[in-house]
């Protein structure tokens, strides 16, 4: 039989394979470059055989029992005119396979789900964030409906939990302004908070290859927006006054907890953020030798040292060495106090004194320091706080020395307000305090 015959749609199905041969090939008289391949094992193909600058080159169009033989027909000539142009109809059916994929991708983007991504953000973030912003992240996303560990009653669904469901795409200038109409009636704190925590979260898909051009970034900065958005208020009454610290020490230093005790004292007294600093500070954190330094992982620079001021060296010695943490809890979970609200609070009440937050604390201590005539720079590289002047930011970084000979000065002025005498003896283990009436 000759190998080359007017195709007919009778014909091509009773094309078989020669016998002892693998693989047999017939060619369309009718159509140049149109072929049929027939496998020993009786599959049968249309294909596409013709020479481009020199080369064969073969593709298959398709089963022929998928394809009438028009169809073949039709797609051999398609084929030929592209060759005869010089193009590889190899290379169109890549590209149109990328474009298709490219299609499909570019889909899958532009359905992905805010919840889905808020994860992913997560993950991402936690290795580089504190607990307590990493809790944030998750508490003001939840869907809420949990039992509440301290009171009746279930929480509420977080500020940003009705954005979740939303596809990324969806996060738009005028969904932006319509969410923060809503959750600003009841709780406009927390919707600035979540605000601020969105803005940070489009931006890291905007630097992400897989979510780039997606959602602009820019529109958190569009005017509509920000006006609804509530102004952060310095909180004028959140701080412990000159007049406040007799009291304060004297209810604190009656806390039964030591660890708790000593960790409030710390904030008073270094100006620390309490939770992602002085509450997971480390024993090897910690330096005795050369005057005493705390090393503090804070969020600006990563790392920063500090001096470690006598008398708060004095009562972290008397702690008892549990685990690595410093101030350890073996009720928490992850070995080092957590939550030390409510004996803060019952410490505030038996003192009679008005209520400050643990951060409130931390700010004390810039108040403080002040009435003890520290420069402010020196103030702001105690606390971690980043320098807003050109002078400190570009030239200051002040040694650990002078930074010991101010946080000194500033420790002895809190204790002296407090009436507390603290008189370091040269052996550190008859070091003794004494509380002074009046």
């Amino acid at each position: 039989m000759s190998n080359k015959i007017p195709f007919t749609e009778v014909r091509v199905s009773s094309l078989t394979c020669i016998t002892n041969k693998a693989q047999s090939f017939y060619w369309d008289t009718k159509t140049p470059c149109l072929g049929v391949r027939v496998t020993s094992t009786g599959a049968k193909a249309y294909i596409f055989e013709v020479k481009l600058f020199g080369k064969t080159i073969r593709i298959t169009i398709g089963n022929t029992d998928s394809w009438a033989l028009g169809q073949a027909q039709n797609e051999a000539r398609r084929l030929k005119v592209l060759v005869d142009a010089g193009i590889d109809p190899r290379q169109e059916k890549t590209d149109k396979q990328a474009q298709a994929e490219a299609k499909a991708a570019e889909i899958k983007r532009q359905n992905v789900i805010v919840a889905d991504m808020w994860t992913e953000y997560i993950e991402a973030g936690k290795t580089k964030w504190g607990e307590l912003h990493c809790n944030d992240h998750i508490r003001l996303a939840s869907a809420g409906g949990e039992k509440k560990q301290r009171t009746k009653g279930v929480r509420k669904a977080g500020v940003l939990s009705s954005l979740m469901g939303l596809r990324f795409v969806e996060l738009t200038e005028e969904v932006l302004i319509a969410w923060l109409q809503n959750e600003s009636i009841e709780r406009a704190t927390q919707a600035a908070l979540g605000y601020r925590l969105l803005r940070a979260f489009v931006r890291w898909a905007h630097e992400d290859q897989r979510y780039t051009g997606i959602v602009d970034p820019q529109i958190f900065g569009v005017r509509k927006v920000k006006e609804k958005v509530q102004k952060p208020n310095a909180k004028k009454d959140d701080t412990l006054s000159r007049e406040h610290l007799t009291a304060w020490f004297d209810a604190v230093l009656n806390i039964p907890n030591h660890s708790i005790r000593v960790y409030l004292i710390s904030l008073v007294l270094t100006g620390a953020r309490p939770h992602q600093e002085m509450a997971m500070l480390k024993w090897d954190d910690v330096g005795f030798e050369w005057g005493g330094r705390l090393v503090l992982h804070d969020k600006i620079e990563g790392e920063r040292i500090i001096p470690l001021p006598p008398f708060l060296a004095h009562l972290i010695k008397q702690l008892p060495r549990i685990n690595e943490y410093v101030y350890w809890s073996e009720t928490a979970e992850h070995g080092h106090i957590t939550n030390v609200y409510n004996t803060h609070s019952k410490a505030l009440k038996a003192a009679g004194l008005p209520h400050v937050s643990l951060h409130g604390l931390r700010r004390s201590f810039s108040n403080l320091a002040e009435w003890a005539e520290a420069p402010e720079g020196v103030i702001k590289q105690i606390m971690g706080h980043a320098p807003t002047d050109t002078h400190n930011r570009v030239y200051k970084n002040r040694p650990l020395d002078l930074l010991r000979l101010w946080h000194h000065k500033i420790e002895a002025w809190i204790l002296k307000e407090a009436g507390i005498e603290f008189i370091p003896a040269p052996v550190p283990a008859k070091s003794h305090l004494r509380v002074v009436n009046g």
